[in-house]
């Protein structure tokens, strides 16, 4: 195949679909995510203040100035970006992932040939590798609750 058409196919896949869809989606929610630090939680912290903005923690060195308070700032949209995907994101996604192993733990689709170790589907009756006959596989365990 050339690269072209492997690039063509790479263009064309689920998963480039799939992460373009996810990037935007992220942008998205940075853009709220800052908005609710800039124009609620900034706010919020003011007024608990007494109606004093936070204090102004910028210093210069040689002249440039270094923004401690921006910096603080985006520091606390980071947090709230990651706990908000963490929660919405990957969190119900591992459990999902969780249920889908156990629930393949529960009921194995193959089994390992005793004669040459290779796998083999459970309802299998001759290896397919080594054409030996095999056992009837063992019946399933019951799942543990």
């Amino acid at each position: 195949m050339s690269i072209w058409a492997d690039f063509k196919k790479f263009l064309l896949s689920g998963s480039l679909v799939s992460m373009a869809v996810a990037f935007v989606v992220g942008l998205a929610v940075v853009g709220l995510i800052t908005a609710l630090v800039d124009d609620v939680i900034d706010p919020l912290v003011t007024a608990a203040a007494g109606g004093h903005a936070a204090p102004n923690i910028n210093f210069s060195v040689n002249g440039s100035v270094v923004l401690m308070t921006a910096f603080l700032s985006e520091i606390g949209t980071f947090v709230i970006l990651m706990a908000v995907v963490f929660l919405l994101i990957a969190e119900p996604y591992q459990i999902h992932q969780n249920r889908v192993a156990k629930k393949a733990a529960a009921n194995p689709t193959t089994r390992t040939c005793p004669f040459c170790a290779n796998t083999i589907p459970i309802a299998a009756t001759k290896c397919g590798f080594c054409t030996s006959a095999v056992p009837p596989a063992p019946p399933p365990t019951p799942a543990k609750t």
